[in-house]
């Protein structure tokens, strides 16, 4: 079961189906889709959605924590802005991949960084020793990021989703302190 995270302006939580529709509007916009994992379409419409969360449920329930699906709410107004994960990275399952996917309205908030650091402080508390993030590199806003919440490059490597990706670590001496915003 996925353990439900908070932080200052958000609310990381199980996703639930009547999440849909507002999980619709970031998951089947193509701004957003074409950054997702190659394991991974943009989703088409409200039906493939709600499969799309049933599976995530169901999957959630068989995976060893630390490994979750995480709905991210925003605190203020309660609305459901997208997505974020700590999920084995193919092929063989060995490292794990922190990653994030939010509505575009929301982009340049920080509440990718806000996200993923609290998902690697909850990490660190669950004997990991390290989590990665994999990036493809022309997409500059998710490198930027994950820079920001005190990830190092490592390098590139094809490992992954038979791609070129960059990839960034993170353990728990590199995590930047909470934020007191």
């Amino acid at each position: 079961m996925t353990e439900q995270l908070v932080t200052d302006r958000l609310l990381l939580r199980p996703w639930h189906v009547d999440d849909a529709g507002a999980a619709l509007e970031v998951y089947g916009d193509g701004q957003v889709s074409r950054w997702l994992s190659p394991a991974m379409d943009q989703v088409g419409d409200l039906a493939a959605m709600r499969l799309l969360i049933q599976h995530w449920i169901a999957e959630d329930a068989r995976m060893i924590p630390p490994a979750a699906r995480w709905a991210v709410q925003r605190k203020e107004d309660g609305r459901l802005i997208g997505g974020a994960v700590l999920l084995p990275l193919p092929p063989r399952g060995d490292d794990l991949e922190v990653g994030w996917q939010l509505h575009r309205e929301v982009w340049g908030h920080g509440y990718a960084t806000e996200a993923t650091q609290a998902i690697a402080r909850w990490a660190f508390t669950q004997e990991v020793d390290e989590i990665f993030a994999v990036v493809r590199p022309s997409n500059t806003r998710a490198a930027a990021t994950v820079r920001r919440t005190g990830m190092e490059w490592v390098g590139e490597t094809d490992k992954y989703y038979d791609l070129r990706l960059q990839v960034f670590r993170l353990r728990p001496a590199d995590i930047l302190p909470p934020s007191t915003s």
